[in-house]
């Protein structure tokens, strides 16, 4: 039983010392942060960090590395569905995930981030639109695919600097029709 809620706590302390972390970056550059930074936003000490984390950059890290699981996961799942619901889950998960998202469209974000992020939904809308693009030229379909996927992320990133004032129905909508006008060209080939 101790053990189950020292892995409580220790994932707690984690996901604190995570948004920290996005927080500070969406107010300043990785290599500005210091570990007192983190550790005083989390509201832990310093010695609680070491714990977890042997620097900033190995925090970002591994903030990087799982948030990139995660969606990847999401998107195996999206796949499955139809866009407008697919466009939901995505929402939705980015709300859910407030700070790494902010961190992430923020101007001191690193970029590779994003970028990765752009290449796992440019999968998406590849797996999502696979029969009816398979007879495409390859280089169309890439195009077409990262022009989706920039698309959705541009709209997505205005959301997000926006502070998530529009609801995120309204944002699926939009998302939606305007992904229906690309799913026109795609079956007019």
């Amino acid at each position: 039983m101790s053990e189950n809620l020292n892995d409580r706590r220790s994932a707690k302390t984690r996901r604190a010392l995570s948004n920290a972390m996005a927080e500070l970056l969406t107010q300043k550059e990785l290599r500005r942060i210091t570990v007192q930074e983190i550790a005083d936003k989390a509201e832990v000490n310093r010695v609680t960090f070491y714990k977890h984390y042997l620097d900033v950059y190995d925090l970002y890290e591994k903030l990087e590395k799982n948030l990139l699981v995660d969606l990847g996961l999401l998107i195996l799942r999206l796949e499955e569905l139809p866009s407008e619901q697919a466009f939901a889950e995505l929402i939705n998960y980015i709300s859910d995930n407030r700070p790494v998202f902010c961190m992430m469209f923020s101007p001191n974000s690193t970029c590779q981030l994003r970028d990765k992020f752009a290449k796992i939904t440019e999968g998406l809308f590849l797996q999502m639109e696979n029969e009816k693009i398979a007879a495409m030229d390859p280089k169309k379909q890439e195009y077409l695919t990262c022009y989706r996927a920039q698309g959705c992320l541009a709209v997505i990133a205005k959301w997000v600097n926006e502070g998530f004032i529009v609801p995120k129905d309204t944002l699926v909508k939009s998302i939606s029709q305007l992904d229906k006008s690309i799913d026109k060209l795609i079956g007019g080939n």
